[in-house]
Parts: structure tokens; sequence; C-alpha cells
């Protein structure tokens, strides 16, 4: 598969799933929208793998492959849907959008990546403005959209440090296959949950709630997690993150249009914020040192 076509595919995925979360949990309870979608999810990953010839590796760096993104999907997708409950769809991209930064500062730490320059620097203080700005929206809005807020922040943290996990065991494994052995691991948690949560099936389910569950169930986590991890394993992981940098915009749009979110001018400017960021926390090194002056050689000084 082509590396770009995957890359876009990604950004498409990722842009349509937090409208997608939001509708899933409605009249059901989110850990029902979680696990439906979790369990579709694994059962075709496991079908799929069959109808391409593929089979799931168990040696030493696969099982902590699957582990590593078995308990990102588990933790950084059960806080993504709790938070959903208090806080508009497009805000939950956008605070998603804090994933490269903090990727890249755990990369910094255990892949021995680009470390913390200068520009870098001062492109973690915008970004955390636009956060501010945002918790700042939320507080007016009232606790719960700083519990939703908070919420999402423990999904960033667990998703980036999934994704340096998997990026360092390096396992070499198809993506689909990461995917399947990840949700392995995470669809029992998520049925244990529902469990010890008191969870009963719901007598009825709308039918923008059950095609918002098949959506995430197909598309966001067979489709959305292989191509992701197959990008993941032949970019440099800051990179793949910075697909949110696309992403926010377009959740925001798909909000408002499709879910009638109103999303003010402080949200815009917060989003704005965090967007700078993240192009001057992956692009401003390489610059910087072509802005700064150059030294005199000796030559030239005698």
């Amino acid at each position: 598969m082509s590396v770009p076509a995957a890359y876009i595919g990604v950004v498409l995925i990722w842009s349509t799933t937090p409208l997608a979360i939001k509708w899933s949990g409605e009249g059901v309870g989110f850990l029902f929208g979680v696990t439906g979608r979790m369990v579709i999810g694994v059962v075709l990953a496991l079908l799929v793998l069959q109808l391409v010839g593929q089979r799931l590796r168990w040696n030493r760096q696969a099982r902590k492959t699957y582990l590593a993104a078995g308990l990102g999907i588990y933790v950084a997708m059960t806080a993504a849907y709790w938070s959903a409950q208090y806080i508009p769809s497009g805000w939950i991209s956008v605070v998603f959008g804090l994933s490269p930064i903090v990727t890249g500062l755990m990369a910094r730490l255990w892949l021995k990546e680009q470390g913390l320059t200068t520009p870098r620097v001062l492109a973690l203080l915008v970004a955390l403005m636009g956060l501010g700005v945002i918790f700042g929206v939320g507080l007016e809005t009232g606790r719960q959209a700083v519990l939703g807020l908070a919420g999402m922040l423990v999904s960033v943290f667990c998703h980036s440090a999934s994704a340096v996990w998997v990026k360092r065991f390096d396992a070499k494994l198809h993506g689909l296959t990461v995917t399947a052995g990840g949700l392995i691991v995470a669809v029992p948690l998520f049925l244990l949950s529902w469990f010890l949560q008191g969870q009963s099936w719901p007598d009825a389910v709308d039918s923008r709630t059950l095609g918002s569950i098949l959506y995430l169930g197909i598309i966001g986590s067979v489709l959305g997690f292989a191509l992701y991890f197959y990008v993941l394993r032949h970019v440099e992981t800051t990179r793949v993150a910075l697909i949110t940098l696309m992403t926010p915009v377009i959740a925001l749009l798909a909000g408002q249009w499709l879910n009638g979110e109103v999303i003010d001018a402080k949200i815009w400017l917060g989003t704005v914020l965090i967007m700078l960021g993240l192009v001057g926390f992956e692009l401003g090194s390489r610059f910087w040192p072509q802005l700064r002056p150059s030294r005199p050689s000796e030559s030239e000084g005698q």
C-alpha cells in the first residue's frame, strides 16, 4: 500500500471519529458504544487477517507489541469515550491534537529522537497557550466540560505512550497484525469494564447510534488502526502524530454542520494556537539554523 494514501486515509478517519464517538454513546452509554465497537473490530480484524493470508505471530517482540498497542487502545479509547459525554465532538479532536508534542517528548526519552531545542520549547509554550484558552472556555461552560477536557488529556498521554512503545519494540509486524493483536488484548478489558459497571444490554438502539458503532468498528477500528500502525512502521513517530494537525479543523466543522455544535471564537483561537505550536514543534528546528546568523570562520576573522 502507498504510504501517502494510508496517511490520507488516517486523516479522514480520525477527522470523522470524534463525532461518531459522541453519537455511538447516545442512549446506550459510553461503555456500550466503545465495547461494541471493539468487539466488532476484533472479529473483523481476525477475519481479514485470514483473507489476506496473514497470521498473528507470537514471538516475544510481537507479544510486547500487542500488549503496548492493546493497553493504549483500552485506556485512550475509554478516556475519550467518557469525555465525549461532556464536551463537543470537535473539542475531542482539538485536544487530541496535542499528541504530536507529547509523542515527541516521549520519543526523545525512549527512542532518542530529536530533543527539546529552543524552537521546540517556544512551540510547546504556544500550544500550551492554546490549551489554556480551551480550558478557559471549559471553565466558563461548567465543571463537566473541564472534566471532559481532563479526560482527553489522559487519552492523549496514553495514546502517545502506546505509539512510542510500539515503535520502540520494532517487531516488523504488518499493520493489520498489530491491530488484531492489540484488540485481542483490549477487548477483554472493555468487556470486563462493562461487566463491572453493571451495564446491561439496552432495550433499543437508535439507528444513528447503531450506525456510528458499526462505522467505528469497521472503519475506525480495523481500517483506521491498520492504516495507522502501517504508517507508524514506515514514518518517523513525530510525523505520524502530525496527522492531528489536520484533523481538528475538519472535526470542528463536522460537529458544527452535522451536530449543531456551537464553536465560538475562543475555541478557534485555541485551535489555531495548538496547530501553530505543532508546526513549530515539528518544523521549527529545521529552519532555526537558517535564521541564526552564521559565525565568521577563522579565515574571515583574520
